[in-house]
């Protein structure tokens, strides 16, 4: 049975956390405790109705302010398929709790309030989407239930959305009224919104098809840790220790090391302390090389036939998540799998407006912000554009003094 992680994205008030709750509750996925717990909560609201969105909101100060501060995984399945799911939070200062969540779905479920139609948050999300090249986005247009479940409402905003996601080349996109208070069209077919005659949205999840999301063309093995034991009986053992990002390897493949470019073949690998002819990605593995090479961790294994590049000035595409500005010049610790380097803005190219998509010049960036520079590293990084190797492609930005992390970056 396979796995879709998905993640639920929207502004604040959309109904995200309800809607996860809703799908939870319909399936039959709420354990009697649970359920307990969320009707003892749910006492202390107004309307005495069962409060849905608590199965998420489990912080405290989450459910005392009826929002949602960090992302939020649940688990799920039905007989046919196993689900993961990221609730995130919508307010604009925790965007970039939102990206962290993100970058590991196949789906992303976009909410919609039907009164508001596409706002602000709408688009920053969906350009988030459209960054992380998120295989497949669900348009879900939700509260429709207070709008009289109008479909003249519901055609205005696909219609809207349609230019954006055009704009943004966002893949296999779908478009499901719902109400998740009520329930329509979660799990169940709504009588309120017969005009519709599309899946409803659990249907869509359960038998949407699934990309195969590791890359077993490009060979990429960073180097976690050098095993050395020295001990009477493994005097000689030197092994490199890691998991494979991408790729296929095997005993006897040519392999260079980036970014010193030294060249050796694979003598052995190692899974679970058991030799094997061949391991593939996401394997956890120990390689053996026929050369005794000064290998440490952060460098690249890689296939001799297949390099990727290896420059110290990359273009890439920033979202920004400190809370102090982003400056040309400002240095950084750049870090790529576990590859570390030291780094310089050079230029701020062009910041993204989230609204009218278009580019502006700007000489500082903000929190949350999305915006194109070029970094200098201190030394060359073997690295692939994020669009062609995505576990080759993404850099975070660290603080030198703080070691917080403060941006994330998608390589070009």
């Amino acid at each position: 049975m396979d796995i879709l992680r998905f993640i639920t994205a929207g502004s604040v008030d959309d109904g995200k956390s309800t809607l996860i709750g809703r799908l939870l509750y319909d399936s039959k996925n709420i354990l009697i405790d649970q359920l307990e717990a969320v009707e003892r909560a749910s006492k202390f609201k107004n309307d005495g109705e069962l409060d849905l969105a608590l199965l998420t909101d489990g912080l405290r100060a989450e459910r005392e302010q009826g929002i949602t501060i960090d992302v939020a995984y649940k688990y799920f399945s039905t007989p046919k398929r196993k689900f993961i799911i990221a609730d995130a939070p919508g307010h604009v200062q925790y965007t970039r709790n939102m990206i962290t969540g993100a970058s590991n779905s196949d789906l992303i479920i976009i909410l919609i309030d039907a009164r508001n139609g596409i706002i602000e948050q709408t688009k920053r999300h969906s350009i988030i989407a459209s960054l992380l090249n998120i295989p497949n986005v669900v348009v879900a247009i939700n509260k429709l239930d207070l709008v009289n479940y109008s479909e003249d409402i519901f055609n205005n905003i696909k219609n809207d959305y349609s230019e954006m996601a055009e704009q943004l080349s966002l893949n296999n996109v779908v478009y499901i009224p719902i109400s998740a208070l009520d329930g329509d069209n979660i799990v169940d077919k709504s009588e309120n919104l017969n005009w519709y005659e599309g899946k409803t949205l659990l249907d869509y999840l359960e038998s949407v098809e699934l990309e195969n999301t590791i890359n077993l063309d490009k060979a990429r093995f960073p180097v976690q840790y050098v095993i050395r034991p020295q001990t009477d009986e493994l005097h000689d053992y030197r092994g490199y220790a890691g998991k494979i990002s991408s790729g296929i390897y095997k005993v006897g493949d040519s392999v260079t090391i980036l970014p010193s470019g030294t060249e050796s073949k694979i003598s052995a690998i190692e899974i679970n302390q058991e030799k094997v002819e061949e391991a593939f990605a996401p394997q956890s593995v120990i390689l053996h090389l026929e050369n005794d090479i000064d290998i440490s961790r952060g460098d690249l294994i890689v296939k001799s036939d297949d390099l990727p590049k290896i420059e110290q000035e990359l273009e890439v595409l920033v979202c920004w998540m400190g809370d102090k500005p982003l400056k040309s010049g400002a240095k950084y610790l750049i870090q790529n799998n576990t590859t570390q380097v030291k780094g310089v803005i050079k230029e701020i190219e062009y910041k993204l407006d989230v609204n009218t998509l278009e580019k502006q010049e700007v000489e500082q960036v903000s929190l949350n912000e999305i915006v194109k520079l070029k970094l200098k590293t201190a030394k060359p990084l073997a690295y692939d554009s994020y669009k062609d190797l995505a576990t080759n492609g993404g850099i975070i930005f660290i603080d030198e003094s703080s070691f917080v992390t403060v941006g994330a970056g998608l390589i070009q």
